[in-house]
């Protein structure tokens, strides 16, 4: 119970850092990740929040994987998308929400720690193997049905595809959407092992 608990608050600790990097990539307004463009895409020509269409994608994701894995539904990972989703809002809804930027001064600065804080966000929330965000599980999923690709890889491959579908969609593409797809792969290939050691030293046996 007690290696569960500090499981649990590994895995927020690292969602929390994600989310907060991926309202940073948001809010700079130089282009969003691809996967966000997706959902800022939506916000913008439906409406509701960006952490709305989070959920809305995310259980899609869930499902659509599910069924073509021929595998149950991942139950809890349901909760890990509401996380994020809730988290998501937060920042860009209550805390960024008077941010008024216009310089690139400070746009090109947020940009770069938003790129950081989701590569430091993922590895840190994987390591406790708690069910994964839909498209980071894709991500680690294609890592280990492909011998050949490692993390770096498989997330640029994976962010390549959401680049597209943001296209169709006319989400706010732009040069930071350029520079996340090809920089947060390495980046987190830069922070896993880190986040492994730092993980392994607080419960040894995993």
């Amino acid at each position: 119970m007690k290696d569960f608990i500090i499981r649990a608050i590994f895995f927020l600790f690292g969602l929390i850092i994600l989310t907060f990097g991926v309202s940073l990539t948001i809010v700079a307004d130089l282009g969003a990740g691809a996967w966000d463009a997706v959902n800022v895409g939506l916000k913008n020509k439906i409406g509701f929040t960006v952490g709305t269409w989070v959920i809305v994608i995310g259980t899609i994701l869930i499902i659509t994987n599910a069924l073509l894995a021929k595998e149950k539904l991942e139950i809890f990972a349901f909760v890990t998308i509401f996380i994020i989703g809730g988290f998501v809002d937060f920042w860009i809804e209550i805390v960024m929400d008077s941010w008024e930027l216009t310089a690139l001064v400070t746009r090109i600065p947020l940009l770069a720690i938003g790129i950081v804080s989701i590569a430091m966000g993922v590895a840190l929330y994987i390591q406790p193997k708690l069910p994964l965000n839909p498209i980071d599980n894709f991500m680690v999923s294609m890592q280990k049905r492909f011998d050949q690709l490692d993390l770096k890889k498989s997330k640029t491959l994976t962010e390549s595809l959401a680049f597209v579908i943001a296209l169709v969609l006319g989400g706010p593409i732009g040069i930071g959407t350029i520079i996340i797809l090809l920089f947060i792969g390495p980046a987190i290939q830069y922070f896993d092992p880190k986040a492994h050691k730092l993980f392994s030293a607080i419960i040894p046996k995993s």
